[in-house]
């Protein structure tokens, strides 16, 4: 990672200017200080107005992720470490992480059939079946 880029592939990177940060109060126990201190931070990365490829950005767009606004805005919030430093660091992990993943085209399913013995096999199957549990009725003679 160098200092104005957050590089998230070798043909991929995101400028740090298109990352906006917040410092906010970190929520849970934490004594007295939690309460006077801004330690967590919230990472907002705006998708249509940043620099990715449109696939990358679409796929992104498209993911069923609580974390996007309904205006593409990816809200990422850090709160687990000590320091506000080391929250950042830990958002922008996260941030690479999902751009990433992002970056993958999803292979294309191809449809198949299941083969004409695998059918064969079902069919004899649910006879078998079928007898055993016709087997297990009373007879009533």
């Amino acid at each position: 990672m160098s200092d104005a880029t957050l590089v998230i592939t070798r043909s991929v990177s995101v400028p740090l200017s298109e990352i906006e940060w917040t410092a906010i109060r970190a929520q849970g126990a934490g004594g007295q200080h939690v309460n006077t201190t801004s330690s967590a931070v919230q990472l907002r990365f705006d998708i249509p107005a940043s620099s990715l490829p449109d696939a990358v950005k679409q796929r992104l767009l498209d993911r069923p992720d609580r974390r996007l606004s309904q205006d593409g805005v990816l809200i990422i919030k850090a709160q687990t470490q000590r320091s506000q430093e080391r929250n950042r660091q830990d958002a922008l992990e996260r941030l690479r992480l999902i751009l990433e993943a992002a970056t993958r085209v999803p292979r294309v399913r191809k449809a198949t059939r299941p083969s004409a013995n695998a059918r064969r096999k079902r069919v004899d199957e649910k006879t078998r079946r079928g007898r055993t549990k016709r087997l297990r009725s009373s007879t009533d003679d």
